[in-house]
């Protein structure tokens, strides 16, 4: 399952993503992961409730979900500067995470290399815990949403299927696995591949007609990626995932099969996923 070797094999290609779309792990991440190790990097114990709705808001239910863990973290800490408590170096942290070319812990410490800077140390901390904390999640809590099993089977009958996500590597690759999912996949492609428009573009070179591939997401960076690459989009919804398999199977993949997926059906999922996330005014501009 190598990019490089890859070979297509059918007329269509169904890309999907990981966290969130198939998998049913963003939801545990934030809640036990990334929000409480901030609330206890930061001693923000005495704003916990309010602070931790307001990170999921910006990280699960509205249109910056899927943001990049840095991204995040830099808006949240200056909403909490202006709101409940100083923090200290806040802009340093912002600026990084708006400038930065790769946001990663590596990149993070070469940041603190040329500037020592106590929020970029804390973040640093903050990122590292919450890997841990991930990693110490039980693989049995990490399990695909609804219907995903059911869907991709179908799909794979007719289609090339290819994960296309920014998660880890061998989380994917383990989490698939161990459910049985890989089966009716063709190719995989994680972070070490690249973006996930990187990774249509390059599907798109083995040979399918872009009227003809299916990006499968969660999120505005999944749509985003579609977009780009001038192929369609069928949205998983926050919080209506059963709902949004079932209907990949009944609708969307027959839509795509017959050439019936662009024009009306197209317009009414991306409406229905902008809406969902509170970005409808946003798809307008």
């Amino acid at each position: 399952m190598n990019l490089e070797t890859f070979v297509k094999k059918k007329e269509y290609l169904i890309c999907v993503d990981s966290d969130g779309c198939a998998m049913d792990t963003m939801d545990i991440k934030h809640f036990r992961c990334f929000g409480p190790c901030m609330v206890e990097e930061w001693g923000l114990s005495e704003w916990e409730a309010p602070i931790l709705e307001r990170w999921n808001d910006i990280n699960l239910y509205t249109m910056t979900r899927g943001i990049n863990r840095f991204k995040g973290l830099a808006q949240i800490l200056q909403e909490i500067d202006q709101t409940y408590r100083p923090i200290e170096d806040v802009q340093v942290l912002a600026e990084w995470a708006e400038n930065s070319r790769e946001l990663s812990n590596d990149a993070l410490i070469r940041a603190i290399a040329e500037n020592d800077s106590v929020i970029l140390k804390k973040a640093l901390s903050w990122s590292k815990k919450v890997n841990e904390s991930i990693n110490a999640l039980p693989f049995e809590e990490k399990k695909p949403f609804e219907g995903v099993k059911e869907g991709l089977a179908f799909a794979h009958e007719y289609a090339d299927v290819a994960i296309v996500s920014s998660a880890n590597l061998q989380a994917v690759e383990e989490e698939w696995e161990l459910y049985g999912l890989l089966d009716s996949v063709d190719i995989l492609m994680a972070q070490n591949v690249g973006s996930k428009a990187y990774c249509i573009q390059e599907m798109l070179k083995k040979g399918y007609d872009p009227s003809k591939v299916l990006m499968t997401g969660d999120a505005p960076g999944d749509y985003d990626a579609a977009k780009k690459n001038g192929v369609f989009y069928y949205p998983i919804l926050v919080r209506h995932e059963k709902e949004s398999w079932d209907e990949f199977c009944e609708t969307a993949v027959p839509h795509l099969l017959d050439g019936t997926y662009g024009g009306a059906y197209q317009e009414e999922k991306v409406k229905a996923f902008l809406d969902n996330l509170g970005g409808g005014a946003a798809g307008k501009e």
